[in-house]
């Protein structure tokens, strides 16, 4: 029987999304605009006879994840920017040991504590990462409560797949918004770990999980296996979304929330003429640098929105240095301060207008 929609908080959504997907621990510690999210499980999971613990704080909750990750069970923490800052240590053991988790880090406005306010401030602390050795924390981004749910299951199971800890960056508007959307069954197959996961030796053999490794070329092989890894996402894990592309003359790029009222600035500067499109990576790292190099080829310009002081901006740059010399212009602000389908829409006709001048003359404005 098909599930109806319903109207569903972003937080809350996540978290039932996370009991669908099969999710056994959970460990987290309160950091508004995520801790809905705590709040939920703390009395769904018991129910169903799953672990819930309050940490005392962030970082014995990333180390608790590190833990009951390497059983090979579904393990999941949330948190929010400053907090995920502490978490950054335990990230990179996590990776290094090949552990699947699940972060949900619903962003806030900073730097420091900051505020509430819905910010993308922190996509260079998903996608750069802030532990340190030579790893990337896989990143999916969420533009709708409907991804929020989808995207959760999606990061459950490329954890699971790839062995590897997994990022849903969304921020505080979709984690307190409120609208239609279901929560389907979970469309992944499981994944088995029998073959690596710690749940005691008797009658096998002793396993190993550590990201210590006192030889040169072990360490060496293990980081190009990883790496190895996130190439083989970026092929079979990819999700973007193109919007109006083809015969675009300005093309959008943006990421989250903001992308959806970029997206509707387009509609605008197409209804009135103009020929704009979006791009919107939705799987944010791996970055899809070659879909990038790829629109880039074929259009006049490209404007970065951003609810921040442009960090994917970078990425946009980098994607298309060697592709293309087009111009790259960003709209942004920092702190949460939300920005209108209006607003965004007059940066489109002001880089629309200089692209055509550029190229055509100003009689053909």
């Amino acid at each position: 029987m098909k599930k109806q929609k319903e109207l569903l908080k972003g937080n809350y959504a996540i978290a039932q999304a996370s009991i669908e997907a099969g999710c056994k621990s959970y460990f987290g510690y309160p950091i508004t605009p995520q801790s809905e999210i705590g709040e939920y499980l703390s009395t769904k999971m018991p129910e169903l006879g799953r672990a819930y613990v309050a940490a005392e704080s962030e970082v014995a909750a990333i180390s608790m994840v590190l833990g009951a990750g390497a059983t090979g069970e579904k393990v999941m923490t949330s948190s929010s920017s400053c907090a995920v800052a502490l978490m950054q240590e335990g990230l990179s053991f996590i990776a290094g040991d090949e552990i699947p988790c699940v972060l949900v880090s619903v962003m806030r406005a900073g730097p420091g504590l900051g505020y509430i306010y819905p910010s993308q401030g922190d996509y260079y602390q998903a996608t750069k990462g802030g532990g340190n050795g030579d790893y990337k924390l896989v990143t999916y981004a969420p533009a709708s409560v409907q991804e929020c749910i989808d995207l959760t299951y999606k990061s459950f199971y490329v954890s699971q797949k790839y062995r590897t800890p997994v990022c849903l960056l969304a921020d505080g508007m979709l984690g307190q918004m409120m609208e239609p959307a279901v929560i389907g069954e979970y469309p992944y197959p499981e994944v088995d770990q029998s073959s690596w996961a710690i749940t005691g030796a008797k009658e096998r053999e002793v396993r190993h999980i550590a990201s210590i490794e006192r030889d040169q070329q072990t360490l060496k092989n293990r980081v190009e296996k990883i790496f190895e890894k996130y190439n083989h996402i970026l092929e079979n894990e990819n999700i973007f979304e193109k919007y109006e592309i083809e015969g675009a003359k300005l093309v959008i790029t943006a990421f989250g929330s903001i992308a959806r009222i970029a997206k509707a600035a387009v509609k605008m500067a197409r209804k009135n003429g103009l020929k704009v499109g979006l791009f919107r990576p939705i799987l944010l790292n791996p970055f899809p640098e070659k879909i990038v190099a790829e629109i880039a080829q074929k259009v006049d310009g490209i404007l970065d929105v951003e609810l921040n002081c442009g960090q994917m901006l970078n990425d946009i740059k980098a994607s298309i240095a060697s592709a293309a010399t087009i111009p790259v212009e960003f709209y942004g602000r920092p702190a949460g301060v939300m920005m209108t389908v209006e607003e965004i829409y007059k940066q489109i006709e002001a880089a629309y207008r200089k692209l055509v001048e550029k190229k055509y003359g100003t009689a053909c404005i």
